[in-house]
């Protein structure tokens, strides 16, 4: 509920994740990637529609689901009572592993995610990237069918960000099943060989990479720097045929278009006219943010 009523966090979403992929859940903040999240998770219960893990209802059957998934969170869920490994012998312990069995798993994942020395640390006592690691390995000790990550790399850095998507295309190439939330567009491309962009809880496309980046407007940025200030002449590009937006930062302007044909020629003679040259002009084809922001808007999200 809101100030102003109910409020739909999720309205028609309609996926299916194949068994042994990597799946990526994109959009802003407030989007409803979460709350996907928590009713596939059977966190949330949902008011309408129908979810299933692998074939198992999360509504009516949740018990089952809880045994075939494992969830890692945003937020550091870790017991800080307990060491890293303790921490993965208790969990396989819940799961049904025998005592021996719990402590052979632990150590195996330690190992995978490069813990081992940190074995007998407690939380407190890991960094940021080592705590994520370790509750992906927690989330991982009872094997179990689908791996779900909610935002995983937020706050990382980037060298901790970069080596824990190889462990994370390890465990896919292994069979593991993955359902990623994120907002970041390069760790999306980076992993996943299909997404979803989700925004005000629906879906806007689905498909693999390189097919949004091809079928959903997606813009072409043209980036030119002069030697002066960016001309005022630029913005009346914005009434071009396929001109999406234009910005202008100093002495540099950037143009999203969805045709870049004798737009450079144009941005030429628009400097000539302001009695400003150009010192670099540069053409970036589509990626996976362009097709993002052309689907979601370039608005300020909270």
């Amino acid at each position: 509920m809101s100030k102003g009523g109910e409020v739909s966090a999720v309205r028609g979403v309609d996926l299916t994740v194949p068994r042994g992929e990597f799946f990526g859940l994109l959009g802003p903040n407030g989007a409803g990637k979460s709350t996907t999240i928590g009713m596939l998770t059977t966190l949330v219960i949902p008011t309408a529609g129908a979810a299933t893990v692998c074939g198992y209802d999360v509504v009516r059957q949740p018990v089952a689901v809880k045994r075939l998934i494992g969830m890692v969170s945003q937020h550091n869920s870790l017991d800080s009572d307990l060491t890293a490994i303790e921490n993965l012998e208790f969990r396989g312990r819940y799961f049904g592993l025998g005592k021996r069995d719990a402590r052979r798993r632990a150590e195996s994942l330690l190992e995978l995610f490069d813990l081992a020395d940190r074995r007998k640390a407690n939380p407190f006592e890991l960094s940021g990237g080592q705590a994520k690691r370790l509750m992906i390995c927690r989330a991982l000790v009872h094997r179990p069918e689908v791996l779900f990550l909610d935002e995983p790399t937020a706050g990382l850095d980037p060298h901790t960000r970069v080596n824990l998507w190889k462990v994370l295309r390890e465990l896919q190439a292994g069979g593991q099943t993955i359902l990623l939330t994120t907002h970041y567009m390069e760790e999306a491309e980076e992993l996943c060989e299909q997404v979803a962009i989700i925004d005000h809880g629906a879906v806007l496309a689905s498909g693999t990479v390189a097919g949004l980046k091809e079928t959903s407007g997606a813009d072409t940025v043209v980036t030119v720097t002069y030697d002066g200030p960016a001309p005022e002449g630029v913005h009346g590009l914005k009434d071009r045929p396929g001109v999406q937006g234009v910005e202008t930062t100093g002495n540099q302007a950037r143009v999203f278009t969805r045709s870049a044909d004798g737009l450079m020629g144009e941005l030429v003679a628009i400097g000539n006219d302001a009695s400003v040259g150009i010192t670099d002009i540069t053409r970036t084809q589509p990626s996976l943010e362009t097709a993002f922001l052309s689907l979601t808007g370039r608005e300020f999200r909270e």
